[in-house]
């Protein structure tokens, strides 16, 4: 196996005395899709979040490529290539598809906002912009504002933003949050083109795009890893049957296991 990208060891984090993430390894490989899964209330977005520097976990360490991260703050980590998605969309409603984009960028290069007046007439950052825009298949959009978008624009563009900085690792807490069957098969067919290319960990319920993406996942329970190991093995696990997936398992076809 290739050296690992993203390394998480022994992480630990509680809240109020109910543990979050219970001493929790994973890594990612560069250019691997990992997936974590796991019943509400699991610790994903947690876990997500201890990633990202939003929140410091009591235990454990993080390294990211070969550097120990695990007290660096949010920005930091977004300046070596970590970027996220979040669960919620978080778009400048009122503000073009081009502009929410620029401003990510204009954001990763840590100037302040209040220089954006002057940054909407930066040509090489409209360029920019637009490429990532691009990347997502929403060129077409460019101009027109995030509130009249529709719920599946909204999560390509938020990873638009997220492209647009050049990451080297994508964490996607649940991008197809709230699709219909179309804007969820648009999603999986663009994730997909990135694999290889970027590495991703990705935090996502539909079962159907994990086994369709994945190269490998992880199972949290209660905070705890159960399992983790490549599709196939999840899927014959009986721990993760019993503790999740039961009589949601599915094979590849997408008929009952």
């Amino acid at each position: 196996m290739a050296q690992a990208l993203l390394t998480v060891e022994d992480l630990y984090k509680s809240f109020g005395g109910v543990t979050a993430t219970d001493h929790v390894d994973l890594q990612v490989i560069p250019g691997e899709i990992h997936a974590v899964i796991g019943p509400n209330g699991a610790g994903k977005t947690t876990l997500v979040a201890q990633l990202s520097g939003e929140l410091r976990p009591e235990a454990g360490r993080v390294t990211f490529d070969g550097r120990v991260i695990t007290n660096l703050p949010a920005h930091a980590r977004a300046r070596l290539g970590i970027a996220r998605s979040f669960q919620i969309t978080s778009l400048m409603l009122d503000m073009t598809a081009r502009d929410n984009v620029a401003l990510a960028v204009q954001a990763h290069a840590g100037h302040s906002f209040r220089f954006w007046a002057d940054a909407r007439r930066d040509r090489d950052l409209a360029d920019t912009a637009l490429v990532g825009l691009e990347e997502v298949g929403l060129a077409d959009r460019a101009d027109q504002t995030a509130r009249i978008m529709s719920h599946g624009e909204h999560r390509l563009l938020e990873i638009a933003m997220a492209l647009a900085t050049k990451p080297r690792l994508l964490l996607l807490d649940e991008p197809m949050a709230g699709m219909g069957v179309e804007e969820a098969q648009r999603m999986i067919g663009f994730l997909a083109g990135l694999k290889g290319d970027k590495s991703m960990l990705l935090v996502e319920h539909d079962m159907d795009a994990v086994f369709a993406l994945a190269d490998r996942i992880t199972v949290l329970v209660n905070g705890q890893v159960i399992a983790s190991g490549a599709p196939d093995d999840i899927r014959r696990d009986e721990a993760v049957r019993r503790a999740y997936l039961g009589d949601e398992m599915v094979d590849a076809s997408g008929s009952a296991d």
